[in-house]
């Protein structure tokens, strides 16, 4: 405890020291540059004055050429301690007349070209001197010149003197500051810990009456998130009997379904579905896995927990494929769920999803500067094909309390519907973008039906605490609510939900003994670019969306080749924009202003065949997404706005090799995870740029360390343990809700005994 008492106060001490020791550095030349002009003032004024004196006697002398007069006239002036020295010289310019103590040197000085306040400053072997001239007139003839040489010595004594004391006072006055800063410090430190302690037993004996003090009050709340953080993480890790130490696998999550809610059926509903089957030009069927975040996670989830996936079909070899209850088995090459699909008409489509979803919601959410637009004709198919899927869900039930899982935000009517068929269901929607602040969702004309049918959830869940904390707010300014901040609970309608953040993540890669390896992948890449293998990679993977930063990244790269021009023809930034909602003129503008964009930079730095920017306007699955992960130098992920994002964590997983580097946008959720990464404003273009030459040029240690750090997070918290918290919150409440029925029939039954 004395060492840390120690290291504390050296903490304060020695930048302070170092601050003091470095103003008395710069201070003492000013100081003695100050002394020196001061006295050469002075000696100035005093060599006029004793030229005066001596200019009446040495004119009365000079024409008589009494030299005996004159040397006993110098004589008697050099008796003053500081005039060193007299000499008198004649228009000629010939000494004359001379001290002995006049230095040969000087013969018949002259003012020295320089500054005028230094130019009479001369040092000699025997030290420094002020030499002064007086020229002597008589009747307007010129007599010629009295010099006079006056002892600089006694300056430089006092100013050794001056050094000395100034050391001193910054010595002692780095003394007393310490030890107020320190004592301040200290009683200031044990005022903290005390508060800490006090908030500590306030929320691990709630019983006892801790009042927060008030200078710990914007601490309080964080603190007490952290402890439910914590519990809820050893909650989480205990209920199925696994400890922290324990990986969350699939197997993990199959045992907690049989455990917590005794392997109750799992329903998935989201509007984009994990696997399409299209036709071929040759009349053949393909499948193949959209890009989608929401797909890669929640298709892990579902090949560990069975179950059924409701989604709406939209290929075109879709309706070939399924049985006649719309159900096809997947993934094609191992069946562990099953997929229903739900076909909508094109003006059901159009609606609902182009529409209302994402020209209306998308752009309210994520606050991209693209105006949302609501017609009310959208909105009555919004509802419609809400109805649609929930009715889906509650034929698919095969039980009365189904685990439902609803995906974002195509969905938010859902969970009201399903709830008022099936109210012992156990609904869980997650929100898989941004939340926005109450008075932006505000612009919804339809925002009091939105909340009625989210909060007709059991579990509502966000990326971040901040999307949450703006859900609660939101719901607080619109509807009649009860809102337990500290438990984050909404009782609506009778009915509790639970509101928390629930961050996503991957499922990590199980090691693959076919895998390319990464010099295998950089080979590859740049090989099918025409690139030479040297060649340094950037990538970015995004679907083509006004809201995932593509401009600015452009932008970013082109100035860097502005500021670096050798990296001219030795970087290239490979852009994979898969295409998406193709029909809607915002983004059909959006394409061509990328376009547009990168075919600008390519004619401004391309050299021969090696273009800066090289956009893939095209879709990718993910085991060639993985090959250029492993392949780039730099990953660039630059979100004006987003939930999560996932890319930065695939990328992350795909680095087996502890390579590369992520530039991560700060608007993402994954920012509030991933801090070893390069965090930067997208908004920012020379921040950008900043960014990518630091990726570039950043050693190898420091990129094993940060990215052995991001991985060792992401393989922690992977997708297993994001459904295992909701999964495992959903059958506590289950248990509450359980236990409360019980008690409302008890006593039912107690008051008809007493009637």
């Amino acid at each position: 405890m004395k060492f840390r008492s120690i290291g504390l106060s050296l903490r304060f001490i020695v930048p302070l020291a170092l601050v003091l020791a470095l103003f008395g550095y710069l201070v003492i030349p000013l100081m003695d540059n100050f002394t020196v002009r001061w006295f050469v003032r002075d000696l100035d004024m005093r060599s006029q004055l004793l030229a005066r004196t001596l200019q009446d006697p040495l004119l009365e002398y000079l024409p008589q050429k009494a030299s005996g007069r004159i040397n006993q006239l110098f004589d008697r002036a050099i008796q003053d301690e500081r005039l060193y020295a007299v000499a008198f010289c004649d228009p000629k310019g010939v000494l004359r007349y001379k001290t002995a103590t006049y230095p040969v040197s000087l013969g018949c000085w002259h003012p020295l070209v320089g500054d005028p306040e230094k130019k009479s400053l001369v040092r000699l072997p025997q030290g420094p001197v002020h030499v002064a001239e007086s020229e002597l007139m008589q009747d307007g003839v010129d007599m010629g010149r009295l010099i006079l040489v006056h002892d600089m010595s006694f300056i430089e004594r006092r100013s050794a003197d001056t050094k000395k004391y100034i050391l001193g006072f910054f010595a002692l006055l780095a003394l007393a500051i310490s030890l107020i800063t320190v004592l301040v410090a200290h009683l200031s430190w044990r005022g903290w810990i005390n508060g800490v302690k006090e908030v500590l037993r306030g929320e691990l004996m709630p019983r006892a009456k801790v009042e927060t003090p008030p200078d710990m009050q914007p601490l309080a709340g964080d603190v007490r998130q952290m402890l439910r953080d914590y519990h809820f993480e050893r909650q989480s890790d205990s209920g199925s009997g696994t400890g922290t130490g324990i990986e969350w696998t699939g197997d993990t999550l199959k045992d907690l379904l049989q455990q917590d809610l005794a392997g109750d059926q799992v329903l998935v509903v989201s509007n984009r579905e994990p696997y399409i089957h299209e036709f071929k030009p040759d009349g053949g069927i393909e499948v193949r896995r959209p890009a989608s975040g929401l797909v890669t996670a929640v298709e892990a989830v579902m090949r560990a927990c069975s179950g059924t996936w409701i989604a709406h079909g939209a290929g075109s070899a879709d309706h070939q494929t399924v049985d006649r209850h719309a159900h096809v088995r997947v993934p094609p090459d191992h069946p562990s769920y099953t997929l229903r699909r739900v076909w909508l008409s094109p003006e059901e489509e159009q609606g609902y999803y182009y529409g209302f979803a994402n020209e209306g919601l998308w752009p309210l959410c994520h606050i991209a500067h693209v105006r949302p637009v609501f017609r009310s004709s959208d909105w009555d198919q919004y509802v419609k094909v809400n109805q649609r899927f929930a009715d889906a869900v509650i034929a698919e039930a095969t039980t009365d309390n189904p685990v439902v899982l609803v995906q974002d935000y195509h969905f938010a009517l859902l969970p009201r519907m399903v709830r008022a068929v099936l109210p012992k269901a156990t609904i869980i929607t997650f929100w898989h973008i941004p939340w926005p602040n109450s008075e932006s969702f505000g612009i919804c004309p339809w925002r009091e039906e939105i909340l009625d049918g989210m909060l007709g959830s059991t579990i509502l869940g966000f990326h971040t605490p901040f999307h949450r904390k703006n859900f609660l707010d939101t719901v607080d300014r619109y509807l009649e609510t009860r809102i337990e901040q500290e438990a984050s609970t909404i009782s609506y309608g009778g009915q509790l939900t639970q509101v928390a953040q629930y961050p996503i993540s991957i499922a990590w890669p199980e090691p693959d003994p076919d895998a390319l390896s990464v010099a295998e992948c950089r080979a590859r890449v740049r090989t099918s670019l025409g690139l030479p293998l040297d060649h340094m990679i950037g990538i970015g993977v995004d679907r083509l969306d006004y809201t995932k930063g593509i401009i600015e990244r452009f932008d970013a790269v082109e100035r860097l080749l502005e500021l670096e021009p050798s990296l001219i023809g030795r970087f290239s930034f490979v852009q994979i924009a898969a295409p998406t909602r193709t029909s809607l003129d915002e983004y059909q503008n959006f394409e061509a202003r990328v376009r547009k964009l990168a075919d600008r930079i390519n004619a401004r730095f391309s050299v021969g065949n090696h273009a800066p920017i090289i956009l893939k306007i095209e879709h990718h699955e993910q085991e060639q997404l993985t090959v250029y992960f492993r392949a780039a130098d730099v990953c660039m992920v630059t979100s004006l706005h987003d939930g999560m994002n996932l890319v930065a964590k695939e990328f992350i997983a795909a680095r087996d090799d502890e390579k590369g580097v992520l530039i991560l946008s700060q608007f993402t959720g994954a920012a509030r995870e991933l801090h070893e990464a390069l965090i930067v404003n997208p908004y920012h273009i020379e921040q950008g740029a900043e960014a990518l030459q630091k990726a570039l040029t950043m050693p190898p240690v420091e990129q094993r360390e940060r990215m052995r750090s991001m991985r060792r997070r992401i393989k922690d918290f992977n997708v297993y343990r994001w459904a295992g918290r909701m999964l495992q919150d959903a059958a506590r409440l289950r248990q509450r809700d359980h236990v409360m029925s019980k008690i409302d029939l008890h006593s039912r039954v107690a008051a008809r005994r007493r009637a």
